[in-house]
């Protein structure tokens, strides 16, 4: 049993330290990072002025109650609704969360297209870098050096 687990530990510290679950880490924490920003930047930048301009909405406060027991009961707010035990649904925070991953998922594109020109980019240097060295015979049909003034395989004149 011992061997077992240390055999496992030997082969995880192996896939640990291999520089793609690293870099993966790293992605995984910036894409958090950036995911409290644009979740921020909708809550206190995009929605209030969209509020304002829709008659002073507040999305955060935009739900409905389901009915319990037959009876419909109008909350002042949100939080007053959750605090009183009521069934809501939080269409307004659905919307925040919405334009958050539209955001999100465009800035997602948009770096994918950016590493996906550059890819281009050093993949056509490196064609371009890639030299000829040999050449085919044109009597034979034998790869020759490109150098070559005559076809080692059938002797013919190049």
């Amino acid at each position: 049993m011992l061997g077992f687990i240390k055999k496992n530990l030997n082969e995880f510290k192996t896939f640990a330290v291999r520089g793609n679950v690293i870099d993966m880490a790293v992605g995984i924490i910036i894409g958090a990072a950036f995911g409290k920003v644009v979740d921020s930047a909708v809550k206190d930048i995009i929605m209030p002025p969209l509020g304002w301009l829709m008659g002073k909405v507040d999305f955060t406060n935009l739900y409905f109650t389901i009915p319990t027991n037959g009876e419909f009961v109008k909350y002042p707010s949100l939080s007053a609704a959750q605090d009183a035990g009521a069934v809501t649904i939080n269409y307004g925070l659905f919307i925040n969360t919405l334009i958050s991953f539209v955001i999100v998922a465009f800035a997602v594109f948009l770096l994918v297209k950016m590493i996906n020109k550059l890819r281009a980019t050093v993949e056509k240097d490196c064609k371009k870098e890639e030299e000829v060295t040999t050449k085919t015979c044109p009597r034979c049909f034998s790869t020759i050096d490109i150098k070559a003034t005559k076809c080692p395989h059938c002797t013919a004149d190049i």
